[in-house]
């Protein structure tokens, strides 16, 4: 295993969704969370590490702690079985599971306890502009059964636009401080591969239309800093009124609060990389630019995830 991380570091994503529902409440008839004070679409951080895991997983061919296995009946693993399969043995669920070197675990079974806060947390994702779900109906060709004559209704709800940013801390004294080595620097590099590439592969019926459009990630040379509420220093900036958009090529993401507070902490900066889609377009204090004019005189690592 590479060696822990020694720098903290920041993460801003911006995805959005078209038509798609990004994280439904199944205790409100699986609707998209929506703030009822702003109207704003609220995706939490649980949702995106599932992403996140799936992606490790399903494409890196890495073990996860935290996914659904079943049994040959059918039946799913219980915890007290998956820490079989690890000998009971602390060591070596976080040698081998990645989500428990990032996330951390609190697992407690009988004659077993791991508690561990994960150096990597992320705050809840929330929309940079109001939305409106839309309730759609539609039919199945196929009877629910035999007795059923024809197909049933099916019914669902989406947001026609959001965009959405999400916002994280890499804390290296968590991943160095309890006792156990937990995520290397080749760890989050890989984070960050699935935070864009996972986002990208979620295609089923309620997932399909995502789409990834900025990540930064700055590390830092000084120990125990971070900027913080890098979501809060962004704007999405249009003409429409907010339910009308439908795609985030019709406004600009504004960055000048963002460029202030990193111009304070210029020297403080080790790594400042991005990866940015093609439809999204900039502006400094309402002048159209790029992340990489901007800046250009950072250390910057442009990602090609």
């Amino acid at each position: 295993m590479t060696q822990v991380i020694n720098n903290r570091s920041e993460i801003l994503f911006l995805y959005d969704v078209s038509w798609s529902n990004p994280n439904g409440d199944p205790v409100d008839e699986n609707k998209p969370r929506i703030d009822e004070e702003t109207n704003r679409n609220i995706v939490t951080d649980v949702r995106l590490k599932r992403t996140i895991r799936d992606y490790l997983h399903d494409y890196r061919s890495l073990d996860i702690f935290i996914q659904e296995i079943r049994e040959d009946n059918k039946k799913l693993v219980t915890k007290e079985k998956r820490m079989e399969s690890f000998k009971n043995q602390n060591e070596e669920v976080i040698k081998q599971c990645i989500d428990i070197r990032l996330f951390g675990a609190t697992i407690a079974i009988e004659n077993y306890t791991l508690a561990l806060t994960g150096p990597v947390q992320f705050k809840f994702g929330k929309s940079l502009h109001r939305v409106v779900p839309v309730f759609i109906k539609g039919t199945t060709v196929m009877p629910s059964g035999e007795d059923r004559a024809q197909g049933t209704f099916t019914e669902r709800y989406v947001l026609p636009y959001s965009l959405i940013s999400f916002y994280g801390v890499v804390n290296e004294k968590a991943a160095q401080n309890q006792g156990y080595a937990l995520a290397t620097d080749q760890d989050i590099q890989l984070l960050l591969e699935a935070i864009w590439n996972g986002t990208k592969n979620l295609i089923s019926v309620s997932k399909a239309g995502h789409q990834p459009r900025m990540l930064v990630w700055i590390q830092y040379q000084r120990d125990r800093y971070h900027i913080g509420e890098l979501d809060n220093m962004i704007q999405f900036v249009h003409e429409k009124n907010d339910e009308e958009i439908r795609a985030v090529g019709e406004g600009t993401i504004e960055i000048n609060q963002l460029f202030t507070a990193l111009q304070k902490r210029k020297n403080d900066i080790l790594t400042l990389g991005y990866q940015i889609d093609d439809q999204v377009k900039f502006t400094l204090n309402g002048e159209g630019t790029t992340f990489p004019k901007v800046f250009s005189d950072y250390p910057l690592q442009p990602f090609h995830f």
